[in-house]
């Protein structure tokens, strides 16, 4: 009576003491993937907000609707010390036609977004969008804050 030993199989040794191969793995290790998709993903959630630098301006609050568009467009901010600022960078007023037409290539029809603080006098808010109007720039938004959920017209 022949016995197999060392192969586990029941009979497809065939040798005593004969050394079994496996065949290599073919499955994909999925653990690590994951984990450095999950790492990946919390770093870019972390690292977005803090992507949209800008201006610090305490918007107003309005119940308008939102502006969609395809285009990315230019921001006009105008801070609370009445400075106004292209996009980061802080310029004067009289500069900011030419700086606008020099970036848009002299296309007039370019979006631009215009921010102003509320504690500023609506009289500066009006008077670069008077000079971004004049210069021909026409498709100029005044942008405003979305109002906060907890402050309802029926709340007294």
């Amino acid at each position: 009576m022949a016995m197999n030993i060392g192969s586990g199989q029941g009979g497809k040794s065939g040798q005593l003491g004969g050394s079994y191969r496996r065949a290599p793995m073919s499955d994909i290790n999925v653990t690590p993937l994951v984990d450095v998709m999950l790492v990946l993903l919390i770093v870019f959630m972390v690292t977005a907000p803090l992507l949209t630098v800008g201006v610090p301006v305490d918007l107003p609050e309005t119940a308008a609707n939102r502006i969609v568009g395809q285009d990315e467009p230019l921001v006009v901010s105008v801070n609370s010390d009445g400075g106004v600022f292209l996009q980061d960078t802080e310029i004067q007023l009289d500069q900011l036609i030419a700086r606008l037409t020099a970036i848009t290539e002299n296309k007039k029809d370019v979006r631009i977004f215009l921010r102003g603080d509320q504690a500023i006098a609506y009289g500066r808010v009006m008077s670069v969008m008077g000079a971004l109007n004049q210069a021909g720039f026409n498709r100029v938004a005044l942008i405003t804050q979305a109002p906060s959920k907890n402050t309802g017209r029926g709340a007294r």
